[in-house]
This record gives C-alpha cells, structure tokens and sequence, in this order.
C-alpha cells in the first residue's frame, strides 16, 4: 500500500506528496482515512498559515483533524478494534499527567498533541494514518462516515451547550450561524431547548438554522438585532437567559452583552483574534461570560445523539470535493463569492 499526505507548503498552495505507511504502536490503530471536514482553522491555516508558526522553517505542516475511516491494522495490544471496524477519533491526545488532565479537564491541557497543530503539525488529509485506541471510537450502525467525520465539530457545540446550560424553558440566542453556530443549535436541541434564536447574515444559513429546528432567525444585516430581542413582543427589558456568540466578532460580542439577562450567560464560542472590548457596566448584575474551548467527554454523548436522529450534521454538508482536489476545495472556501454558498464542506479521500 502507498501513502499520500496534502502538504501546506505555503500559504494558499496543498502539494499531494508520496509518504511512508506510517506503523501502528502497540497501543493504536492504522485507519484508511475516508471523509474530513474542513473546519474554520483549517481555512484559516490555508490562507494564512498555522496560528502558531512552527519553530522548524522545514516542518511539515498537515490540516484536517475532523475525520473518519476504516481500521486496517492495530497495535499488538489494541483490543477494541479490529480491521474492517468503522470509526472516527478525537483529534486531541492529551498528556494524562498535568493538573487538568487529572482533575477531568483534559481539553485543556497545555501539552495537548492536537492534530493540525503544533507541536506536529500533523494532518488528516492523508491515505493513512495512526491514532492511539484510546481515543478512537467505533462508528454506530446506521451513522455514515461523513456523518462520522462531523462528530468532532459537533462536540463542539455539545461541549458548549453543556457548558452553558442550555435546557427547556431556558431562552437562548445564538449569534452566527456558521457551522460551530449551527451544531450549538442542534446541541441545545438535543439537551430540551426550544425557544432559541438564531442571528446571522446569511439567508442561507438562517434557512438552515430553521430547518434545523430554531424557533425564529433575525437577520442582522436587515434588523436591529439588539432592538428586536428587546422589544416587548420578544425579551422586553428582561433580556436572553443564554447567548452563544459563534461567529468571532467584536460586533456581535458587544450584542451579547447589550442582550443578556441580568443574572444570564454569554458563552464565547466564537474564535476572537483581537482583543475585544466589554462594557461592563452593562452587565454588572451578576452575568456571567465564560469561554468554550473544543471539548471534553462529550464525544459518546454526540455519537448518541447524531446515531438517534436528534442531531442532523448530513444536511448541513453542502459541498464534497475529491481529495485529488483538496486545493481547489480550500481556493474555494476562501473565495468571498463561492464561500457564500458554503455551510460545511468535506474532502472525500478514500477512492
């Protein structure tokens, strides 16, 4: 068997290179890789390299950490899976030894080996690859590997949603409805939510949002966002119990603040790469803004859920390319035109 891997080497330009078959450790798993998502990050590092530039000028930089595929060879001490099993992975291999790890908090952990990103670089658009048992996870019945591959993002938004509290009766408002937006949506849903709004810009994406069972969407780009939520037939003066600001503005930022609750939530979601300012002033009664930082234990828990038919990630894919045209699938989704048409799109990579 012959390896490829999709190299970034440069800015905005993917070599498909020849590489070794890697050989699986005692304690992993050799998948054939089948499906990856593209995840923002993975945009970004394509049009303007990794967040956190490699020490090494000639290191290797891989994308791709949502992924699935099929086992072909496991470790001699592997016991869970054999060759023919479906799965997916955790893209996340903490060190089990620091304080947060110990305590449960692994997401968190600053030695975390996370695909795509340092300290390896290591990608998922490739043939093959390894990953260790222990956070591989075998694929349910009935689930599709682009299904599979979209669990990663979907912990995403499970994590946040947990984190948040969002349950019934409770009101919520999700600013952006990009993918990480989107699976909040779903994730709130699955945990009993229903009086939940949806804001983006995008009729697309707020068409979307409503199939994907919101309660109402605004427009921000042809409303007042602020003026409707608080207007009398919606929150009035008492505000929204939970905000997700997913879309990684300093404008929407502020809106959560101008929305929230006194005594509610705003969970930032959303990557921010510039300092943000907050008006403290306006939520100086008890509010409580915390951040969300991919995930933590929720993997079974999302797994369930898309196996169930609670969370529907199949039909936010909007667009599938070829592994052979992993460049032209990036040149795309940083095109200011064609990325309006784009929800989510996958690479597929297994022939």
């Amino acid at each position: 068997m012959k390896n490829t891997e999709a190299i970034l080497v440069t800015p905005k330009h993917f070599e498909i290179q020849e590489c070794p078959m890697p050989e699986p450790k005692d304690h992993e798993i050799l998948m054939k890789v089948e499906y990856v998502g593209m995840c923002g990050s993975d945009i970004h590092g394509f049009e303007c390299g990794p967040f956190i530039p490699p020490k090494d000028p000639n290191q290797k930089i891989g994308l791709g950490h949502e992924v699935s595929g099929e086992v072909v060879k496991v470790g001699a001490k592997v016991t869970k899976f054999k060759p023919g099993d479906k799965v997916l992975i955790e893209p996340g291999v903490p060190d089990d030894s620091c304080v947060y790890c110990r305590t449960g908090r692994y997401n968190i952990c600053p030695d975390v080996d996370f695909m795509a990103t340092q300290p390896n670089y290591k990608g998922a658009l490739t043939q093959y690859m390894t990953h260790p048992e222990e956070w591989t996870y075998h694929v349910p019945e009935g689930m599709s590997s682009i299904e599979a591959a979209l669990v990663e993002p979907a912990a995403v938004g499970m994590h946040a949603a947990v984190l948040g509290g969002a349950c019934l009766g409770k009101s919520i408002v999700i600013l952006g409805a990009g993918t990480i937006g989107l699976m909040v949506l779903q994730a709130c849903k699955s945990l009993g939510a229903t009086d939940i709004t949806v804001v983006d810009v995008m009729d697309k994406r707020l068409e979307l949002a409503m199939q994907l069972g919101a309660a109402r969407t605004i427009n921000g780009k042809e409303q007042d966002t602020v003026a409707v939520l608080r207007s009398e037939e919606m929150y009035g003066d008492m505000g929204v119990e939970l905000v997700f600001e997913c879309a990684g503005s300093a404008f929407t930022a502020d809106q959560a603040v101008q929305i929230v609750a006194r005594g509610g939530k705003i969970m930032m979601v959303g990557t921010h790469s510039k300092p943000v300012p907050i008006n403290f002033l306006k939520i100086n009664r008890e509010v409580t803004i915390q951040t969300s930082f991919r995930y933590c234990n929720n993997f079974p828990q999302t797994i369930e859920a898309i196996a169930s038919g609670k969370f529907n990630v199949k039909d936010m894919v909007t667009h599938i390319y070829d592994y052979k045209d992993v460049q032209q699938a990036f040149t795309d989704a940083i095109d200011p035109e064609k990325r309006l048409d784009m929800v989510k799109s996958v690479v597929k990579v297994a022939e």
